[in-house]
């Protein structure tokens, strides 16, 4: 990154900044590739990174969080993508739970679900996406019926991430079929006090492998009518309402792994020598790396300007859309020409950038595809 890249950064975000860099140098980025092949869970790491409020950023600190600024958070994530793509997206995740509980909980429920998240001694999931709805979330089908002092859930939940070691999860449930998309909520769902919540499967993914992703049924999974997550009837909107976040989250997550490739590309270059000296005194690969630099310098203004709207509660689908595109399309094109200039070598795993490619690849595809955030930008115009 240019030094320029502090100069409308806070002390403090700074210091968090930094702070991020090194947990993710020292702790994550060193495991990083053998858990990449063997799909290890991260469990040591994450706890490492909890000891230093990394998991409950942006929760409040009466209960046991951060209480971070979403612009803190973005550059802490951007850190942790360098370091583990997967690794950045689990904590991600695990943050916006957080945040959800923080936001729409009622006291009771801040104060019996929100130190645990913080600590990490619950691993949040949200349960949004089932297999035949992704991107249109109005289609969900999974049901919350009302049972005495209980809803219950049956349905079935695809590409959950964290899903498989959640201890808590958020789950979007059709409580009144009858009102459309008025007629879903949020419920709290304790996996290890839900026997219906079932694992069925982890997925084998390209990439991000030790960020697991699971299915998940909902088998007659009896949840407290206590366990509502802001009114019934609101979870889509409630849902809704935090996407612009999640797509600027996304976008610090594309560009942490484009910086990586390009930094890995920048020292790999100054490295190996062609025709008497090293390969990046050719026009070539000095202006591929230059365009690299380019674009990973601009998507990290642009998420960090749409971080800001976002923490002054300035509407930005635009933006955060914009900033999710841009960063995804950008990351992929510089992990592949990082790839390129290591030549034969950057195909073969004993190399980073080969995982950068892999790992990147799923940015334009979660938190909602490029083509959704192309049809958001065009809404906008």
């Amino acid at each position: 990154m240019s030094d320029t890249s502090t100069a409308f950064l806070s002390e403090q975000e700074i210091m968090i900044r930094d702070s991020a860099r090194k947990v993710a140098a020292e702790v994550v980025a060193p495991t990083a590739a053998e858990r990449d092949r063997n799909a290890v869970w991260p469990r040591a790491e994450l706890a490492a990174v909890a000891e230093l409020g990394f998991l409950g950023m942006l929760i409040p600190e009466q209960y046991g969080g951060a209480g971070a600024s979403f612009v803190d958070y973005c550059l802490a994530i951007e850190e942790f993508a360098a370091a583990d793509t997967g690794f950045a997206t689990l904590i991600h995740v695990h943050n916006s739970v957080g945040l959800t509980v923080a936001r729409l909980g009622s006291e009771e429920q801040k104060r019996q679900y929100l130190p645990d998240l913080a600590s990490g001694k619950r691993i949040g999931a949200f349960l949004l996406s089932e297999p035949h709805a992704g991107s249109d979330t109005a289609a969900f089908r999974t049901q919350a019926r009302r049972e005495g002092d209980h809803f219950v859930l049956n349905g079935g939940k695809q590409f959950i991430s964290n899903g498989s070691e959640a201890g808590l999860g958020l789950v979007l449930a059709v409580t009144d079929k009858a009102a459309g998309k008025k007629g879903c909520s949020l419920l709290i769902v304790d996996p290890a006090q839900s026997p219906g919540y079932v694992v069925a499967r982890v997925e084998e993914k390209m990439g991000q492998r030790s960020a697991h992703v699971a299915q998940i049924q909902l088998e007659d999974c009896r949840v407290p009518l206590v366990n509502l997550l802001g009114g019934e009837g609101e979870g889509y909107r409630n849902v809704m309402g935090s996407l612009s976040e999640g797509r600027v989250a996304i976008a610090a997550v594309a560009t942490g792994t484009a910086r990586a490739a390009l930094e890995a590309a920048v020292g790999y270059a100054k490295e190996r020598e062609a025709y008497g000296a090293p390969i990046i005194n050719l026009q070539g690969v000095a202006f591929d790396l230059a365009d690299m630099a380019a674009k990973v310098d601009v998507a990290h203004q642009f998420l960090i300007n749409a971080a800001r709207l976002c923490e002054a509660g300035i509407a930005c689908a635009k933006e955060a859309s914009i900033a999710k595109l841009f960063a995804s399309e950008m990351a992929e094109k510089v992990c592949s020409d990082a790839l390129q200039i290591h030549g034969g070598y950057g195909y073969l795993n004993d190399f980073p950038v080969e995982r950068y490619c892999r790992d990147v690849r799923v940015t334009k595809i979660y938190e909602g595809t490029s083509h959704i955030q192309k049809l958001i930008i065009a809404r906008s115009l």
